[in-house]
């Protein structure tokens, strides 16, 4: 599968995704997190309402092989969570991008320790 990086999306290291518009901050794990993990079988996510803080840990995916913990990209509210991914964790492979995102958060502060899609493709192409 060839590995996919939007260039309008910010990465983490430990392979989550951020879209950020206005105050709004959409969070999502990448392709390369989704191929290394295999069949997602379980998402955990927080509720709506909730505050996640940046850098702890918000939920997290379980696969065949492993279950890892989701990090937080950014400190906020969560306004929304992906109902129909929490339901078919599988959706996830299929556009992680685009409708298998995870959750919206009411943005506050800044986004440390983001990097660009070159950056992060560096990152998982020299793993």
């Amino acid at each position: 599968m060839a590995m996919d990086f939007p260039s309008d999306l910010q990465y983490l290291d430990s392979h989550e995704y951020v879209r950020v518009e206005g105050d709004t901050v959409t969070i999502g794990i990448t392709a390369f997190a989704i191929e290394q993990l295999g069949d997602v079988v379980f998402l955990e996510l927080p509720e709506v309402g909730e505050r996640l803080t940046q850098g702890e840990t918000f939920g997290t995916v379980e696969s065949v092989k492993a279950v890892e913990d989701l990090y937080a990209a950014a400190s906020g509210e969560v306004l929304e969570r992906n109902e129909a991914v929490v339901e078919s964790p599988e959706q996830l492979a299929e556009d992680p991008y685009g409708a298998g995102w995870l959750l919206k958060i009411k943005l506050e502060g800044a986004i440390a320790g983001a990097m660009s899609a070159e950056a992060y493709k560096a990152l998982v192409e020299g793993h």
